[in-house]
C-alpha cells in the first residue's frame, strides 16, 4: 500500500507534528493490521484512508489504540490527496462514523472544518495533579481534560508526571494559557501517555475545546495559536458557531510503499 509521512502544522520538514498516511484504495484492511502498521510506524498517529464514491473514509491509530478524532493526521491525509494522489477539487470531505470533516485548500493553507467539543468546568482533583504547577481552572471535554494555567511561561516550563497522567479516565490532558507573545491568542501543550503519546507535538483536535473556551474568554473569534512543544507548531483558528476552523500548512517528508 502507498504510504506517506507528512509534517503537519509547519512549512518546513522536522517541524510540526509528523503523521503517517496509508492510502488503501476502496477496501479496508483488518483493524488488527492497521494497529500493527501504526505500531511499526511509531508516530503519534497514522491515518488510513479509503475512497467511498465522492468522499473519503478515514480512521486514526496511535501506536497502541484507535482514536475517535485526529486533526494533524487529517491535515496530513488531505495534503497527500491534494499533492500526491491527484485530487483536483479545492475541498475534501472525510467521514468517520457520524462525523463529517472537511478540509479546504487555499494556496497550500489547509483548513480543517471540525465540530466543536462541548466542555464544562469541574473541580480540580488528585487524579489531575500531574504537573509541577497547579491550574487556575479545570474543564472536561469528551475525550480530554483541559487545564488552564496562569501564564505562557508555565506552559513552556510545565513538566508532566507521565505515570500519573497515564492513569486518568480520559485520553489526555491539555495544558493552556493566554499568550504573552504579540500576534498569538493562546498557547497549549497536550499529554496523552494513556493512548501511547507522551506529548503530542501539535494537536489539531484539541482546538475543538480550546477555541470555544478562548473565544469566550478573549471576546474574539479569530486566533493564531501556538503549541509549545519541542517541535512546535502554529495554527490559524476561527470559531464558527458549532464548528471550528483549524488552518495550517504541511510538508511531505517521505513517500513509499508498505509490504505486508
Amino acid at each position: 500500500m502507498r504510504f506517506y509521512q507528512v509534517d503537519a502544522f509547519t512549512d518546513a520538514v522536522f517541524g510540526g507534528n509528523p503523521a503517517g498516511v496509508c492510502i488503501l484504495g476502496d477496501t479496508w484492511i483488518s483493524d488488527d493490521l492497521m494497529q500493527k502498521i501504526a505500531m511499526e510506524n511509531n508516530l503519534s498517529e497514522t491515518a488510513f484512508v479509503v475512497q467511498e464514491n465522492d468522499v473519503y473514509a478515514i480512521r486514526w491509530f496511535t501506536p497502541t489504540v484507535e482514536v475517535p478524532l485526529c486533526g494533524h493526521a487529517t491535515l496530513a491525509a488531505a495534503h497527500v490527496l491534494f499533492n500526491h494522489e491527484g485530487y483536483e477539487e479545492d475541498e475534501i470531505i472525510f467521514t468517520n462514523g457520524d462525523k463529517t470533516l472537511k478540509v479546504r485548500n487555499s494556496s497550500g493553507l489547509l483548513t480543517l472544518d471540525f465540530p466543536v467539543d462541548k466542555i464544562w468546568q469541574i473541580e480540580f482533583s488528585d487524579m489531575l495533579d500531574c504537573f509541577n504547577f497547579r491550574p487556575a481552572e479545570v474543564w472536561r471535554g469528551t475525550e480530554e481534560y483541559m487545564l488552564v494555567f496562569e501564564n505562557q511561561k508555565q506552559i513552556e516550563d510545565i513538566v508532566c508526571n507521565m505515570d500519573k497522567a497515564s492513569k486518568i479516565d480520559l485520553s489526555g490532558i491539555i495544558a493552556t494559557a493566554k499568550a504573552n507573545d504579540d500576534g498569538l491568542s493562546f498557547v497549549s501543550r497536550y499529554f496523552a501517555p494513556k493512548i501511547g503519546i507522551p506529548e503530542d507535538p501539535v494537536t489539531g483536535s484539541t482546538h475543538t475545546l480550546l477555541v470555544p473556551y478562548w473565544s469566550e474568554k478573549l471576546g474574539e473569534d479569530s486566533h493564531v495559536a501556538q503549541q509549545s512543544s519541542a517541535r512546535g507548531g502554529v495554527l490559524f483558528l476561527q470559531n464558527d458557531n458549532d464548528r471550528v476552523l483549524i488552518g495550517g500548512r504541511a510538508v511531505t517528508y517521505l513517500a513509499g510503499e508498505i509490504f505486508v
